[in-house]
């Protein structure tokens, strides 16, 4: 057995001791946390410094993973107890990413293929969210008996799924040691959705999981996303389904994928003129995360809004135009950039004075007019999709697309590359659509 290997086994079974605060109280949890901190600070060499030491633990002798890894435990069990996140949350997100990385350990020894070590990490630390819940209810009885357990196991899994495919983005983007902001990143993000409470049947989180994890696949089998690109897709698809519906999962993918292929519209000829997107196209999680991340919050604020969390009971409707706007946003603009760019001249959208392909800010006629047609189609499926887009609905959503594309291409010629990066200004782009568009349509109901 390799180090690594063993190393995250000994992480694992440290994040099992997590069980002893259902069973003996915060207390006996702290205690185990401290008396592994003295331990961690005490070993500075030797078998066991060799076994629990990251690389950038030997050059000051000090077992600094191990330290920042049990502080982070002992930070959200704080939290856990002093707030309304559920220890079962707490005790969930911390086998999950110990169980989870001894799996990617074992996967790494064995293949080198990345979308199986992924598929490792996310499977076994769903196992173990799942695990660490049901026994932190048996423990403290919090819902009752096994059969009444039973009845949240979906939630169970949502919280599972959604933890392990955020912690498996976060340890693709960062180091291995960054575990620990890892842990608190997933506590969070649990804690956020089991307040959500949403509803679910076993058979529609797996159905979900299923369509997710399919079209995730297959956009990294074109190229159309990267490792981290499929994972952030599933992620943002799976709480969409979750939390929004199919129907917003379908406003969605439209995008992911007609946008997706877009980026292989004539392909080499991008590359020749130096616009083509790196990677072969493939999109990372910064693009995907830019583009989708309004899109995201507003099914979060849906789901909060139709669970009362949010203080005046807000329309959830205005969530679901802010949702279309955006994506309608970063439809226009995506097509409207892999399209335009490979035609005539593009100009500078302040000035028009012709620029060179690529620059920031440069638009082309053809461009705008793809950029039309991607709104539009993000239109057209809203208004078959949901009784609440009428057709003057949908007429909002393709001009608050447009809008968004406009500012994009403000944004690009102004401040992109001084101020803001790519990421930055697609998110900005965005909001102004997700904005837009749920102002026109609140603008229009006070008339009406």
């Amino acid at each position: 057995m390799t180090t690594p290997v063993r190393r995250a086994g000994v992480f694992a079974i440290l994040c099992t001791l997590a069980l002893a605060v259902p069973l003996g109280g915060p207390w006996v949890g702290i205690v185990i946390a401290a008396a592994i901190v003295v331990g961690a600070f005490a070993v500075t060499d030797g078998p066991l410094f060799d076994l629990l030491a990251y690389p950038g633990d030997y050059e000051d002798g000090r077992l600094y993973g191990l330290i920042t890894f049990a502080l982070a435990a002992v930070a959200l069990g704080i939290v856990a107890v002093t707030t309304s996140m559920s220890v079962a949350v707490f005790v969930g997100t911390v086998l999950l990413i110990g169980y989870g990385n001894l799996a990617e350990q074992i996967a790494r020894r064995r293949t080198d293929d990345d979308v199986l070590r992924s598929g490792a990490f996310c499977l076994v630390a769903t196992g173990g969210a799942v695990v660490g819940q049901t026994l932190t209810h048996e423990f403290t009885d919090s819902i009752g008996p096994l059969e009444s357990v039973a009845s949240t196991f979906p939630a169970m899994i949502f919280l599972g799924a959604s933890g392990a495919l955020l912690a498996a983005l976060l340890r693709d983007v960062l180091l291995s040691h960054d575990d620990p902001i890892v842990m608190l990143a997933v506590g969070l993000l649990c804690w956020l959705l089991a307040e959500l409470e949403p509803t679910l049947t076993t058979a529609g989180i797996v159905a979900a999981l299923a369509i997710t994890i399919a079209l995730g696949y297959a956009s990294y089998a074109l190229e159309t996303a990267s490792i981290a690109g499929m994972l952030t897709g599933i992620l943002l698809g799976l709480l969409t389904i979750v939390l929004g519906g199919y129907g917003w999962f379908v406003v969605l993918i439209s995008f992911f994928g007609i946008g997706g292929l877009s980026s292989k519209f004539r392909y080499e000829q991008k590359t020749e003129l130096g616009v083509a997107e790196d990677n072969n196209g493939a999109r990372g999680s910064g693009n995907v995360l830019g583009n989708a991340a309004v899109a995201i919050v507003a099914v979060l604020g849906y789901a909060a809004s139709s669970a009362t969390l949010f203080p005046g009971d807000p329309d959830p409707n205005l969530f679901l135009f802010a949702f279309t706007g955006s994506v309608a946003t970063a439809m226009s603009d995506t097509l409207s950039s892999e399209i335009g760019s490979v035609f005539e001249t593009p100009r500078l959208i302040t000035t028009l004075e012709p620029v060179e392909p690529g620059t920031d800010g440069g638009v082309t006629w053809q461009g705008e007019i793809a950029g039309l047609a991607g709104a539009a189609v993000v239109g057209g499926i809203s208004y078959a999709l949901f009784p609440e887009v009428t057709a003057v609905g949908a007429a909002i959503i393709v001009a608050a697309g447009i809008v968004g594309m406009t500012v994009d291409s403000l944004l690009g010629a102004t401040l992109e590359g001084n101020v803001l990066g790519n990421q930055g200004v697609n998110f900005l782009a965005t909001l102004s659509g997700a904005l837009i568009c749920a102002l026109l349509v609140l603008s229009f109901a006070m008339l009406g």
